[in-house]
């Protein structure tokens, strides 16, 4: 299966579900958004949300600070 994540190709041999791919990718996932093909996909649907062929994903984390 290939997608797009955050602007770059990527290529998987299975099906990946979301919250798998931010466990993956992400340190902190705690502090992550996540975006399938241009929506947000809320914490609690990571779970149900299957990785098909061409998603974009983009996942952005967030970084306390002053």
């Amino acid at each position: 299966m290939r997608i797009t994540l955050n602007g770059k190709a990527t290529a998987f041999e299975n099906d990946l579900l979301l919250r798998q791919l931010v466990q993956n990718f992400c340190r902190q996932p705690e502090h992550v958004i996540a975006e399938v093909n241009g929506e947000i996909v809320k914490t609690d649907h990571w779970d149900q949300t299957v990785l098909k062929e061409g998603d974009v994903i983009e996942l952005v984390g967030f970084v306390g600070g002053g």
